[in-house]
């Protein structure tokens, strides 16, 4: 493995629980009652239009034209005030010798805010990869092929780690390796062949025993 392709929420960012908390409370003014656990499962690694239109058909009518903008600086807001990196995210990307960049689902200053709070950005500076500037969002491979593309790197020479099922479904359409980051009960529906991995320190074990180039 010569490349290391991150996504960033719920994987270097302890952030799903947040964004859905805020979502469940957002929906709640325009009367609909979700649970946290059911907004997590049902949302997690989306394309926010999909969210929302799904959020909608459950309404029933559509959501006000705003709703979008307001749920993104309450949840900003929100960042701000209780966001975390993941438990041993900072140890790893400290400690990887081969190049490595996020490539994330969301926009760039939903991604540049949240590494920028929890200590990570340095690591990335110029190695985003954000799908509203590609045009494709995951489960489609394409903002993984455009990471690896642009890191000039083969696709099937990158690792992929990502938490949610359609990242790990990306992953594996772009051919690349794929470590699934699940912390906590592993999500069923994870393909049998992808590397399950509790903690990122079993992660950082794995690269550093690998026979892979130093990162430049």
């Amino acid at each position: 493995m010569k490349a290391v392709i991150f996504d960033c929420d719920g994987t270097l960012v302890d952030s799903e629980v947040l964004t859905n908390e805020v979502l469940v409370e957002a929906v709640a003014e325009h009367g609909l009652v979700i649970s946290l656990a059911e907004a997590v499962a049902a949302f997690r690694g989306g394309k926010m239009a999909d969210c929302v239109a799904a959020l909608e058909q459950r309404i029933g009518q559509p959501l006000p034209p705003d709703f979008v903008s307001q749920f993104r600086t309450r949840m900003a807001s929100a960042f701000r005030d209780r966001l975390l990196p993941v438990d041993g995210a900072l140890d790893l990307v400290r400690s990887i010798r081969q190049p490595f960049c996020v490539a994330s689902s969301g926009p760039r200053d939903k991604i540049e805010l949240s590494l920028s709070l929890t200590g990570l950005l340095p690591f990335f500076k110029e190695s985003i990869f954000s799908s509203y500037e590609v045009g494709t969002w995951k489960p489609d491979p394409g903002i993984f092929l455009h990471a690896a593309r642009t890191m000039g790197i083969e696709p099937h020479s990158c690792v992929v780690v990502e938490d949610s099922l359609a990242g790990v479904q990306a992953g594996i359409s772009a051919g690349m390796q794929v470590f699934a980051f699940q912390p906590h009960d592993p999500d069923p529906r994870i393909p049998k062949q992808v590397r399950i991995v509790r903690h990122l320190s079993e992660l950082n074990r794995w690269l550093s025993s690998a026979a892979l180039p130093n990162r430049a």
